[in-house]
C-alpha cells in the first residue's frame, strides 16, 4: 500500500515537472502535445485506460475531503478563539474531559478513512493485477534507451531499442531549439515507439540492465521501476489509439532527460499489420553467420546500424561529446586486433556506460564495427565478418 502511495505522488510529481517544462518554454512556438505534456498544464493527463480514470477521480476526492477536513478543523478553531476570547469577558470552562467528545473525535476520523481507503485500495489491487494479459512486452531501461521484448501474445519474438531521435539529440547539444521553432514533441520523439492494441491488456515486466530507471506513461496511470536484477511489472488496457509519451521517471544519470517513452496505439487492423511488417524485418535481418561480405556492402549496412544505435552518443562525425570516447582515431577501434572492439559491443565497457549490444544481431555487430574501421579518418581497410561475432558471444 506504502509502494503504491508513492508511486501515486511520484506520478503525480512528474505531471507537475511536464506542466513546469510547458511554463518554461513560452519563449517558443509550442503546443499542447496529444498525449503528452500541455502547455500550462495544471491537473494530471487526459486519461485514456480505465485506471487512469480511478487514479484522477481518487485524487479529486482524497483533495476535496481534505479540503472540507481542513476548512471545517479551522473554521471551529477560529471562530471557538473569537468567541470566547478573553476581552469579551469570557470565562474559561474548569471540566478536564469529555468522554462524549472524544468517542467523537475517535470514531469521526476512523470513518473518513475508512471512506477513503475503500476505493483506494480497489483502485490499487486493480494497479497489482496483471493476470490475462492479452499481450506481454519486457521493458529493459539502459543508459539511456529502452529496449522492448514481445514475450506473449501477438507479435511474440519481436525485439528493438528505442532511444531518442538522433536530430533531437543533435538539437539539444546545439542549445536546443531556436526561439519561435515548433518543440512540441522536443525530447520525446524516439526512432522506434513501442507499438500496442487498442482495447488490449497489455503487461509490461520491468527491468534494468544498469541502474534504477522508472517506466512512467502518465495517460496510461502507469509507473514501475525497473531495477537491475529483479523483474517487476505493470499494465495498463488504451482505450482509444494515438500516440502516447513519457519518460523515465528515475534519475539514472546524466543523460536521464534523454530517455522518453513513446507509445503508439494502433486499431487491431493496423496493429497485424505493424506486426507482419515486423516479421518481415526480422527475417530480413536473420542472416546467414557464415555468409562472407564484401567490404562495401557490409559498410553499408553499417552506417545505417550507426545511425540507429550509435549516433545518439558517438555524434554521426565520431567525435564523441564529454565523456563519450570518440570512435574517429580511436586506438580500439584501428587496432589490428578485431576482437577487441567485438568484445566492447557485446559486452559494454567502464560499468555500462557502453551498454551491451548483444541484441543486435552478429551480422548488425560485423556491419556497425566494419563502418567505424573505414569512416571518418579511420581507414583500416579492415572487414569484420558475423562468424567472428558469433565465435565471441558468450
Amino acid at each position: 500500500m506504502k509502494n503504491t502511495t508513492n508511486k501515486l505522488a511520484s506520478m503525480l510529481w512528474t505531471a507537475g515537472a511536464f506542466a513546469g517544462t510547458s511554463l518554461l518554454t513560452q519563449a517558443h512556438a509550442v503546443n499542447d502535445l496529444p498525449g503528452g505534456p500541455a502547455v500550462n498544464q495544471l491537473n494530471l493527463a487526459p486519461a485514456v485506460t480505465k485506471i487512469a480514470q480511478e487514479q484522477q477521480w481518487l485524487h479529486w476526492f482524497m483533495l476535496i475531503v481534505c479540503s472540507v477536513i481542513f476548512v471545517a478543523v479551522f473554521a471551529v478553531m477560529f471562530y471557538s478563539i473569537w468567541k470566547h476570547r478573553k476581552s469579551v469577558g469570557y470565562k474559561p470552562a474548569t471540566f478536564h474531559e469529555s468522554v462524549t467528545v472524544e468517542i467523537i473525535w475517535t470514531i469521526v476520523p476512523f470513518v473518513i478513512v475508512i471512506l477513503m481507503a475503500l476505493p483506494a485500495t480497489k483502485v490499487v489491487v486493480a494497479m497489482k493485477d496483471t493476470t490475462n494479459a492479452d499481450l506481454t512486452i519486457k521493458a529493459t531501461g539502459m543508459q539511456w534507451k529502452w529496449g522492448y521484448d514481445y514475450i506473449k501474445g501477438e507479435g511474440e519474438g519481436i525485439g528493438f531499442v528505442s532511444t531518442l531521435d538522433s536530430d533531437q539529440r543533435a538539437l539539444s547539444d546545439a542549445g536546443g531549439p531556436k526561439k519561435g521553432e515548433s518543440i512540441d514533441n522536443y525530447l520525446l520523439k524516439v526512432d522506434n515507439p513501442l507499438v500496442v492494441p487498442v482495447d488490449k491488456k497489455v503487461r509490461i515486466i520491468t527491468t534494468a540492465n544498469d541502474v534504477i530507471h522508472a517506466f512512467m506513461v502518465p495517460a496510461f496511470g502507469i509507473k514501475q521501476d525497473a531495477i537491475p536484477g529483479f523483474v517487476r511489472d505493470t499494465w495498463f488496457r488504451a482505450e482509444k489509439t494515438g500516440d502516447f509519451y513519457g519518460q523515465c521517471a528515475e534519475l539514472c544519470g546524466k543523460e536521464h532527460a534523454y530517455m522518453p517513452i513513446h507509445v503508439k496505439v494502433l486499431s487491431a487492423e493496423d496493429y497485424s499489420a505493424w506486426v507482419a511488417g515486423e516479421k518481415k524485418k526480422l527475417a530480413a535481418k536473420a542472416d546467414d553467420p557464415s555468409k562472407v561480405w564484401a567490404l562495401d556492402d557490409i559498410s553499408r549496412r553499417g552506417e545505417k546500424v550507426y545511425a540507429q544505435n550509435c549516433a545518439a552518443c558517438h555524434q554521426a562525425n565520431g567525435k564523441g561529446a564529454g565523456p563519450i570516447k570518440a570512435l574517429d582515431g580511436a586506438a580500439v577501434v584501428l587496432d589490428a586486433d578485431k576482437s577487441k572492439q567485438i568484445a566492447i559491443l557485446l559486452n559494454g565497457q567502464n560499468n555500462g556506460s557502453m551498454p551491451a549490444w548483444k541484441t543486435l544481431s552478429d551480422t548488425d555487430i560485423a556491419a556497425v564495427i566494419t563502418y567505424t574501421k573505414n569512416n571518418w579518418s579511420n581507414k583500416t581497410g579492415q572487414v569484420v565478418q558475423p562468424a567472428e561475432v558469433l565465435a565471441l558471444r558468450k
